[in-house]
């Protein structure tokens, strides 16, 4: 009898473990699946972009060419004219709608990696977390000095600390985008105009910064990317004559599943 007790008491172990194995390898199988879909997703969205700016470069070619027409008629040329500006318009806008939409490509995260990029958001009153996004908001200010791409000694640890989650567990099987914004005031300062000629640059050198220093707190270089808007992705409107709106001046970092 006891052995016969032993024995079950093994066995219901025995699958406890493969239950929990069986769970483990279902959320990789589940992030490999998403992974697949989202690269899918931009592949599409990449391919529809390439096309819609061929035919935005048809249309402003043929805008350009009944433009410079003599002895047409003028009625049915501004109509023409009008019809054609008016496709440009909307190609557009479609080009823009497709831009954000592999920016914003981001997806809501386990709930683990959820609970654990909530409570770092929490701690920090530089970053902002969005959980339908999976999407970190640095602001600038707080992470760089004026027209500069160092990274402020204060901001350093929290960078380091979502180092230290990217390389948990739950962290691993997914890579980072980082994406620097500005606001719309020009450079003028001929030494920072030395190192970020444009508001570009600005946002791309800052964009990098942050890159490197996670790549120096143990993030592999191939789970991470980067890019920059410079003051072309505003999310508020900027105040003429008031140096901008320091909430356009961020970082934003994308948790994505990885690609290995």
């Amino acid at each position: 009898m006891i052995r016969s007790r032993s024995l079950i008491l093994v066995l219901c172990c025995v699958a406890v473990v493969l239950i929990s194995g069986c769970g483990d390898s279902q959320k990789v199988n589940d992030l490999k699946a998403q992974n697949r879909i989202q690269q899918q997703r931009i592949e599409g969205l990449e391919n529809e972009l390439g096309l819609c700016s061929g035919q935005l470069q048809q249309k402003t070619q043929e805008l350009e060419s009944i433009s410079g027409k003599t002895g047409v008629d003028m009625d049915a040329k501004d109509a023409m004219i009008a019809a054609l500006e008016a496709d440009i318009q909307k190609k557009k806008a479609l080009i823009a709608q497709m831009q954000t939409q592999l920016l914003q490509g981001g997806t809501p995260l386990p709930a683990e990696m959820n609970v654990l990029l909530q409570d770092f958001a929490k701690t920090s009153d530089m970053v902002d977390f969005d959980a339908a996004t999976g999407m970190l908001k640095f602001k600038s200010d707080l992470l760089f000095d004026s027209g500069s791409d160092n990274v402020k000694a204060g901001a350093a640890e929290s960078i380091k600390a979502l180092a230290g989650i990217m390389n948990t567990d739950e962290g691993r099987t997914f890579d980072v985008v980082v994406v620097g914004h500005t606001d719309d005031m020009p450079i003028k300062k001929a030494s920072t105009l030395k190192n970020h000629p444009t508001n570009w640059h600005l946002s791309v050198h800052r964009a990098i910064s942050v890159e490197r220093m996670l790549d120096g707190n143990g993030i592999a270089p191939e789970r991470m990317a980067v890019k920059g808007y410079g003051e072309y992705r505003p999310v508020e409107p900027n105040k003429a004559g008031k140096k901008g709106n320091a909430a356009n001046r961020r970082v934003e970092i994308f948790i994505i599943p990885g690609s290995a």
